[in-house]
């Protein structure tokens, strides 16, 4: 346990802080009336907004308690500025709820999407370019002989090439 307590680093608590962490040792009783006595705003109510993300978690925390202490008055005597840091604190882009993307991220993943599709066809094409000719056998005149050889020998002569009055393409695909 000692080398625990050495080895913890040691915080630099403003003289709000101190009370509150002596408020927070005292009896349960003691530290609801201590905490609410006590508590002196760090930062002023009107500037949270601007303020929170630099200050650290042990006065953020301090903010929080002087809130919720504050927000247990009645609402319509609360200042316009309190009613601002509560909502700030309670609902702000913060913590959990802090954007995922930051702003200007839209227009990097369209330009990112775009040079993607740009260089998957430039692939495409230089591979198809780079590709031999078709075979031979892949020509209308082709597919046209292979119709006629299949009458001759009589293929699917039920419902295919060879069947009477049959006025299908037959095997021939191209145009």
């Amino acid at each position: 346990m000692q080398a625990l307590r050495l080895a913890r680093p040691r915080l630099s608590l403003r003289p709000a802080h101190r009370a509150f962490a002596a408020a927070a040792t005292s009896s349960p009783s003691a530290t609801a009336s201590a905490a609410s006595a006590s508590l002196e705003p760090v930062v002023p109510l009107s500037n949270v907004e601007a303020m929170w993300e630099r200050l650290s978690p042990e006065e953020q925390s301090v903010i929080h308690q002087q809130l919720e202490e504050i927000q247990k008055r009645d609402w319509k005597t609360l200042s316009i500025d309190e009613k601002k840091a509560a909502y700030y604190v309670a609902f702000g882009p913060h913590g959990p709820r802090a954007p995922i993307h930051p702003p200007g991220t839209t227009p990097k993943i369209i330009l990112g999407v775009t040079g993607l599709i740009l260089a998957a066809g430039a692939l495409f094409y230089s591979i198809r370019a780079a590709a031999p000719p078709p075979p031979r056998t892949i020509s209308k005149e082709w597919e046209e002989a292979e119709n006629e050889r299949a009458i001759e020998l009589k293929i699917n002569p039920i419902s295919g090439v060879s069947s009477p009055g049959y006025s299908g393409p037959g095997f021939v695909t191209h145009k």
